[in-house]
């Protein structure tokens, strides 16, 4: 373990040994390590009392290190001998580049590094920077840190990690606003035409069997739902000739757990829905609950007879409707435009991007990846070119037609 002092401007990274006791009044000690159990057991200690996202919490952040074998980076920052800001990364080989990332990769949405909410409050940005220097010279071999996928302010605490050079992610996020219950949020978004045809599906569904929702209450409930969500994703993300991010067994194996573990909670962090028709599930979603949210962390659906009825429409329907009752403010549909979505929402967050250099090669990269992300928000944001680019891809693997309910974020 190394504890170090640190600055950085951007371009250079410079750092001395020091103890925590030594800095000088007002500075916070900084503690960064290569991450052994005694490491992943304090964070998970910290976030007991810590403000974090879901991708961040100790559920995901141990499962995910656990059954991937990822290379593990945690840096903490100290404030009296107490840590006040956490960052739990992985490091990954991108070509000839070594990157620290959030775990998870593109499964990390939303992201929001563990703090203290009182530090929060007067967050110093140059104590955030020497972690960055700290990490650097920790870990040589590393070349850029690479923070994703930002939430701008979670729960109205704004995120400490703006105070560093950033740029917005090509991805928006879409969420509805739940204040006022239920029939308020209908009356945005069409709620006569939506009652009439959520009524409609149950008919459809009825007149093939009955249909109910499910919620995973048992690891084996956790295990049905899942095992249809990955052959639905798999079936899927074939058709559309894309790589498929849940297809790894080392990643079926973290969501596995990470649902299954979170049913040892009071009040889980992260649940499962399903729709079964006529004894079949026909869409399946994971959602996580942090604070005043509720959030779609993935869903799909199964592409067989009844996927015109919608299924996956029917199921959101209904687990929006729980979390009006629930008392939550917003169900976030996470990262990704899609006409689905635009259903529901009414409102919108611009995730934002960090990319910190640690070597020249690092330099090279984050200039690569930014200009690759402006390339993908215009190709996002210009609906022809969008449209066009996802013909294409579809074309490519012999459709002509985009899947019910498809989402190419």
């Amino acid at each position: 373990m190394v504890d170090a002092t640190a600055s950085f401007d951007g371009n250079q990274l410079a750092s001395s040994e020091a103890s925590p006791c030594a800095l000088p009044a007002g500075k916070a000690g900084l503690s960064t390590s290569v991450a052994d159990s005694a490491a992943l057991a304090a964070y998970a200690e910290f976030c007991h009392s810590a403000l974090f996202a879901p991708a961040q919490s100790a559920g995901w952040i141990l499962n995910w290190a656990a059954h991937t074998g990822a290379d593990v980076v945690v840096a903490t920052l100290r404030a009296e001998d107490r840590p006040v800001f956490s960052l739990a990364l992985e490091v990954t080989r991108s070509g000839a580049f070594r990157v620290a990332r959030f775990m998870g990769g593109r499964h990390a949405n939303g992201n929001f590094a563990a703090a203290d909410p009182q530090w929060l409050s007067n967050a110093d940005s140059a104590a955030i920077r020497s972690m960055l220097a700290a990490i650097a010279k920790t870990r040589r071999d590393i070349d850029l840190v690479a923070l994703e996928r930002l939430l701008p302010d979670l729960d109205g605490v704004a995120n400490p990690l703006s105070a560093l050079p950033h740029f917005s992610s090509p991805n928006l996020s879409l969420a509805a606003g739940l204040v006022g219950g239920f029939d308020a949020l209908l009356t945005r978004v069409s709620g006569k035409r939506r009652r009439k045809k959520h009524r409609s599906q149950a008919r459809k569904f009825e007149a093939v069997g009955s249909y109910r929702r499910i919620e995973a209450r048992t690891a084996d409930e956790v295990h049905m739902l899942l095992d249809a969500f990955f052959e639905m994703k798999e079936f899927r993300f074939r058709k559309m000739g894309i790589a498929n991010v849940f297809g790894e067994a080392e990643v079926r194996a973290f969501f596995r757990s990470l649902f299954a573990d979170a049913l040892q909670e009071e009040y889980p962090s992260f649940v499962l829905h399903g729709l079964e028709v006529a004894g079949k599930l026909r869409a399946v979603t994971g959602s996580s609950r942090t604070g005043k949210r509720l959030i779609c962390e993935f869903g799909a659906i199964a592409e067989d007879e009844l996927a015109h009825t919608s299924p996956g429409d029917f199921l959101f329907f209904e687990n929006i409707l729980e979390a009006c009752e629930a008392g939550f403010e917003i169900y976030d549909f996470s990262v990704g435009d899609e006409p689905y979505k635009r259903l529901w929402c009414d409102v919108e967050t611009q995730h934002f991007e960090v990319l910190v250099p640690l070597t020249l090669k690092g330099r090279a990269l984050a200039l690569a990846l930014r200009h690759g992300a402006s390339l993908k928000a215009f190709i996002k944001h210009s609906p022809m070119v969008w449209k066009l680019t996802k013909l294409l891809r579809r074309k490519a693997v012999g459709r002509t037609a985009p899947a019910a309910g498809e989402d190419d974020s």
